[in-house]
C-alpha cells in the first residue's frame, strides 16, 4: 500500500470517528431537548384557551393624545387584527418548547449549544470523507444521507441565527438526524471508493448538492406541515367548548407550538422558497444525463420520481395559493409531496433498478 492510499484510508477512518462522535453529541442534544419539553410542561393551560377570544388575541389598543383648545382629548386607536387565512382563528403563537419557564429555557439553550457542537463534528466528518475520496462526498447513499442530515441541521441553525422562531423544531429535527445517521452507518454504509465513470463530472457538485439542499429544506417544511395538522385540530377543539376537549398530554405539547396559522405560513414559505431550486435540480440532472448518456430524458425510475415529486409540490403550491385549498387540504398534499421525495431517494435507490443504481447501498 503506497503512502497516498494509506493517507486516504486514515482520513476515511477519521471521518467515521467524527460521524460517530457527532451522533453521540446529537444524542445529548436530544436528551436536552426532551428536558426542555418536560420542564416546560408546567406552562398555563389557559393561556391558549383564553387567547381564542378576540379580546385576548388582539393587543391592547394604545391611546392617542391630541391637543385641543382648553385641554387634551384622549382617543382610542382602532384595533387591527390580521388574519393569514380568511375565516381562520386569531390565536397567538405559544411560548415555545420551554413553556415560559426558566429551567425549560435553560435546557433549550443547552440543546442548541450541543446541536452546534454536533453539527461542527458532523461537517468535519463530511469534509474528511471528501478528502479521503478526493471528490464530492455524495457519491452513494451513505454519503448523501450524512450530508443531507448535516445540511438540515445547518439550515435550522441558520434560521436561529436569523432570529426566526423555529426552536420548536429542534426535537423532531435532532430525532430525525439521529435516525438518518443511524441508518447510514448501519445499513447504507459504503467504504471510501472512486466513482463510476458516469459520475466523473462537475455536474456532480451542482446537481446533487442542489438535491441535498432542496431535500433538507423540504424536510423542515414537512415537519411544520405535520405539526400544523395537530395544532389546527387542537385549536378547533378549544374553540368548540361543547365538543370533546384535548387531553392533558396533547394540551401540554400543542399549546407551546406556534399557532396553526404561523405553522401553515412557515411551511408554505419554505416550500415556495426552495421549489425553484428543486426545479433547477431536475434541469441540471437532465443536462448531466445528456453529457453522460447522450439523452436529456429517458424515463429512468429516478427521473420519473423526481418529476412526480416536482408535480406534487407544484400542485401543493398552486393549491396553497388558492383560497379554497388553504389549510388542512393543502397540508395533506404537502405531506404527500414530501413522501414522494422520500420514496424517490430510499425506495427508488434500494428497490428499483435503473441507471441511477450505481449510487449503491
Amino acid at each position: 500500500m503506497n503512502l497516498a492510499a494509506a493517507a486516504n484510508e486514515t482520513l476515511a477512518h477519521n471521518s467515521n470517528v467524527l460521524v460517530y462522535s457527532a451522533m453521540a453529541v446529537y444524542t445529548l442534544a436530544f436528551l436536552a431537548h426532551m428536558a426542555e419539553w418536560v420542564f416546560g410542561s408546567r406552562s398555563k393551560v389557559g393561556r391558549t384557551a383564553a387567547a381564542l377570544t378576540s379580546e385576548a388575541a388582539a393587543p391592547a389598543a394604545p391611546l392617542v393624545r391630541t391637543a385641543q383648545k382648553g385641554g387634551t382629548a384622549v382617543l382610542e386607536r382602532p384595533k387591527v387584527v390580521t388574519r393569514s387565512v380568511t375565516g381562520s382563528r386569531d390565536v397567538p403563537d405559544g411560548p415555545g418548547a420551554h413553556g415560559g419557564t426558566e429551567k425549560g429555557d435553560l435546557y433549550g439553550r443547552i440543546a442548541i449549544s450541543l446541536s452546534v457542537l454536533a453539527w461542527a463534528l458532523h461537517v468535519a466528518g463530511i469534509v474528511t470523507r471528501a478528502l479521503s475520496v478526493q471528490r464530492a462526498p455524495w457519491g452513494n447513499m451513505y454519503e448523501f444521507s450524512t450530508t443531507f442530515a448535516g445540511v438540515a441541521v445547518g439550515v435550522y441553525l441558520l434560521l436561529l441565527v436569523l432570529k426566526k422562531n423555529v426552536r420548536w423544531i429542534g426535537l423532531p429535527l435532532v430525532t430525525s438526524v439521529l435516525l438518518t445517521l443511524g441508518l447510514a452507518v448501519s445499513v447504507l454504509y459504503t467504504a471510501s471508493d472512486q466513482l463510476v465513470p458516469a459520475l466523473h463530472s462537475y455536474w456532480l457538485w451542482i446537481h446533487v448538492s442542489c438535491a441535498i439542499i432542496s431535500g433538507a429544506v423540504l424536510y423542515l417544511g414537512a415537519v411544520a406541515t405535520l405539526l400544523f395538522l395537530f395544532r389546527d385540530r387542537y385549536e378547533a377543539k378549544l374553540a368548540d367548548p361543547d365538543g370533546p376537549q384535548p387531553g392533558a398530554f396533547a394540551t401540554s405539547v400543542l399549546e407551546r407550538l406556534p399557532s396553526a396559522a404561523s405553522l401553515d405560513k412557515f411551511a408554505y414559505r419554505v416550500n415556495a422558497t426552495v421549489f425553484p431550486l428543486w426545479t433547477f435540480t431536475i434541469i441540471a440532472g437532465a443536462i448531466w444525463a445528456e453529457a453522460a448518456w447522450g439523452r436529456y430524458w429517458g424515463w429512468d425510475p429516478k427521473e420519473v420520481w423526481s418529476f412526480i415529486t416536482w408535480v406534487a409540490y407544484a400542485c401543493y403550491l398552486h393549491a396553497r395559493a388558492t383560497v379554497g385549498w388553504k389549510g388542512r387540504k393543502a397540508a395533506w398534499l404537502g405531506l404527500i409531496a414530501f413522501a414522494c421525495y422520500l420514496f424517490n431517494y430510499y425506495g427508488v435507490n434500494i428497490f428499483v433498478t435503473g441507471l441511477h443504481s450505481y449510487a449503491g447501498v
